[in-house]
């Protein structure tokens, strides 16, 4: 009784979650606007000052989100060279990122949730991979504490022409599912050499052999078939991109989920499981940022930045989190009605471009 309980309350949660992760964003704006430390600012003018990043992160990451990648991939070169022309300021680089963290921690989560509604996230790899990321993602963070501004910049510009590289060669066409049965029904009904499973919605469900060949079938009754093995070459992926993710806010998403096609899992499940690991170590390395530079100086470290809650620039994640949520729940109906490919080679594209600007920057050029 208690296990068909929980089955009935997960597929209730999946078929009501768009108010579920709606709701994560109104309660974190209503706390902000009443309890966060300002250092003195306040008013319709301050709260309202940038209202106008809403559509810019929400394309953001609806585009992040198809394509599985981590949201500051695009936000923090926004932050760098479209920010400054529109507002007339200039974001250090510790702010900028702890920006990018904040805003894609809610949007992934948001599109994580999205993608296991459609049974295309397989937990246990996402687990795996992210117990692995773990350390690597707060040293990378600790790391941004010390290093220089030009150094930051050429390392942001080497991590996205390698994800560009990476992206514009990757098969992402990779494991395309075998066509729905006929005989699977909307109503979780299946054949019975498919699985089902009645906590999830429609005729989802996965079943493994203990060689760790897995069939997965999907909301919609595709079928896919990948193995669990190639540990290794992910580990070795998530690692690097785990440490350029809690330095830069990005990396993890765009090294990882070439790993996981070169392993044999298909894009469509990748993309989907890429964004649990990605949002998990998203809100690790946030916090990192966020409270990372008061311990260091507690342990005497000496001319490491010092985040405060009152640094935080609150009126730009008012309007940069709701957007970024809501590109998250936008994403798995773009991707299965767009082209992946078209959006893969212009991501692929833009990357390389802003690697030569983020290059010149740290070379003195003066961008």
């Amino acid at each position: 009784m208690s296990a068909t309980r929980s089955q009935r309350l997960q597929k209730s949660f999946l078929k009501y979650q768009h108010v579920f992760v709606f709701a994560a964003p109104a309660v974190f704006v209503a706390l902000v606007l009443f309890a966060a430390p300002t250092g003195g600012s306040g008013g319709l003018d301050y709260w309202l000052e940038y209202w106008w990043l809403f559509p810019f992160f929400l394309l953001g990451a609806t585009t992040v989100n198809t394509v599985g990648i981590s949201g500051s991939a695009l936000f923090v070169p926004f932050l760098i060279f479209i920010f400054p022309l529109l507002s007339g300021e200039t974001l250090t680089p510790e702010t900028l990122v702890k920006v990018g963290l904040i805003s894609e921690s809610f949007g992934l989560s948001a599109s994580s949730i999205a993608f296991i509604q459609y049974g295309l996230v397989d937990r246990r790899l996402a687990l795996t991979i992210v117990a692995g990321s773990v350390p690597f993602v707060i040293a990378g963070a600790l790391l941004s504490f010390f290093i220089p501004e030009p150094l930051f910049h050429a390392a942001l510009g080497a991590a996205l022409l390698v994800a560009g590289f990476l992206m514009l060669n990757a098969d992402i066409g990779h494991g395309e599912p075998d066509e729905a049965d006929d005989a699977v029904s909307t109503d979780g009904g299946s054949p019975a050499d498919l699985p089902d499973d009645a906590g999830k919605l429609g005729p989802a469900g996965v079943d493994t052999t203990d060689e760790g060949e897995v069939t997965r079938v999907d909301r919609e009754g595709d079928t896919y078939e990948y193995s669990w093995t190639g540990y290794l070459e992910r580990f070795a992926n998530y690692s690097v991109g785990g440490t350029f993710q809690g330095l830069a806010g990005f990396g993890s998403g765009e090294l990882g989920i070439i790993s996981q096609l070169r392993t044999g899992v298909p894009t469509r499940v990748a993309i989907g499981t890429n964004h649990i690991i990605v949002a998990t170590t998203a809100i690790l390395a946030s916090l990192v940022h966020v409270f990372g530079g008061t311990i260091l100086g507690a342990f005497g470290f000496g001319g490491v930045h010092s985040l405060s809650l009152a640094s935080t620039p609150w009126n730009m994640v008012v309007f940069t989190v709701p957007a970024t949520v809501t590109g998250g729940q936008i994403a798995p109906y773009v991707s299965n009605a767009l082209d992946t490919g078209t959006i893969q080679k212009g991501v692929a594209g833009l990357f390389g471009i802003i690697s030569v600007a983020l290059f010149l920057m740290a070379g003195g050029a003066g961008i």
